[in-house]
């Protein structure tokens, strides 16, 4: 069974954001990039399986220009054995995202997509979602725990009322939740290996020839949060509901 794994490159969760003068979008200069928390997840759960003997190949797949490739051959010195860069120079939402990582998944006739149950960056959560219906295989998501056998894929994933246990045959869409597992760092010489090991580079164009490259979500402005204002000590009830409704307008 091969796997593919989607991963995307994000600013780092630690760095401090900072929007242009100009709102269009964030200072990017001096920003650390990284993989997706919750695809690196994704990553080390597939090298488990393949570890296990479930999986011949863990095949990492990212959207965007050369940049990603850093996060690409990352992946690769984690224990990914090959690596495809989707080139793109536009904006890509999660449709988009969707319909590249879907026909990587047919050209590769993959088992098991595997990907994280959403970006830190955009925070959409629907990408493995769309991969699921476009592809029509069950979907598993929000993964705290996944076992393989038979065929099968059996799930458990953290709802409001508990765990809940899924069970879906394979090939199948599984998205990945931040107790799932801890990722890996790679070695040194994981990250010699990775040097060496392919790294496919296809446009989006000639991926999608024929469909709609327009992402369905513009993003027409970004913004500073307002500074949270300090607070402030009341002598009675009386006059904290006074400052709650004239104040600060929330009853």
């Amino acid at each position: 069974m091969k796997i593919i794994v989607p991963i995307k490159r994000v600013p780092d969760y630690q760095a401090k954001i900072k929007v242009k003068a100009d709102g269009s979008g964030i200072e990017t200069e001096g920003i650390k990039w990284i993989i997706n928390p919750f695809d690196e997840i994704a990553v080390e759960e597939a090298l488990r399986i393949k570890e296990r003997g479930e999986s011949t190949e863990v095949v990492v797949v990212s959207i965007g220009l050369e940049e990603c490739s850093a996060q690409l051959r990352y992946a690769l010195a984690l224990g990914a054995d090959r690596a495809i860069q989707i080139n793109c120079s536009s904006d890509v939402d999660s449709d988009l995202a969707s319909k590249a990582i879907v026909a990587i998944f047919k050209k590769e006739q993959g088992g098991l997509l595997l990907l994280g149950k959403q970006a830190i960056d955009s925070d959409a959560g629907q990408t493995a979602q769309f991969c699921a219906v476009r592809l029509g295989l069950p979907q598993a998501c929000f993964a705290s725990k996944i076992t393989l056998s038979s065929g099968f894929a059996t799930v458990i994933r953290e709802v409001d009322g508990g765990l809940e246990t899924l069970k879906v045959s394979l090939p199948a869409v599984i998205s990945t939740d931040l107790r799932l597992n801890e990722p890996r760092y790679a070695t040194l010489p994981g990250q010699m290996k990775a040097k060496k090991k392919p790294l496919d580079v296809i446009a989006i164009s000639d991926l999608l020839s024929g469909q709609d490259l327009k992402p369905k979500i513009k993003v027409i402005k970004m913004m500073t949060p307002q500074k949270r204002q300090g607070g402030k000590k009341v002598d009675s009830v009386a006059a904290l509901y006074a400052s709650l409704k004239n104040e600060a307008k929330v009853i």
